[in-house]
């Protein structure tokens, strides 16, 4: 359970961090889908980092392997996440004018499915 609410804790930082970068894209001009995907990207290789120290403690030194091992292993998380962003930025104009709302719910949809394949494939013990 300590690992699951660390995990969590190191969502919350990436959701701070996702939210933060698509703000800095759509003022770029990036748009709200260009925007939401260099935003998923810069979260996701944070919170990588975040989890292999925070919530796993991995020993072993960071390497691209292993990130590489994130990314695709939460593709699917990820996939629901973006998927689920962009499908309440069409359907609702509210999510369209607010679009931290939409990066929220993206998140939590697929959060249970990125813990699993962390726990499971990237970070595994022994």
């Amino acid at each position: 359970m300590a690992t699951f609410l660390r995990f969590g804790l190191v969502g919350a930082i990436g959701f701070v961090v996702d939210s933060a970068v698509l703000y800095a894209g759509l003022w770029l001009g990036l748009g709200l889908l260009g925007g939401r995907i260099a935003s998923y990207f810069v979260a996701a290789t944070a919170t990588w980092y975040l989890h292999r120290r925070v919530t796993f403690r991995a020993t072993v030194p960071p390497s691209f392997a292993e990130w590489g091992r994130f990314l695709v292993s939460n593709a699917l998380g990820g996939l629901v996440n973006v998927g689920g962003y962009w499908a309440l930025v069409l359907a609702f104009p509210f999510c369209a004018r607010h679009p931290v709302v939409a990066v929220a719910l993206g998140a939590i949809a697929g959060i249970a499915i990125n813990y699993t394949l962390s726990r499971r494939v990237v970070f595994r013990q022994g």
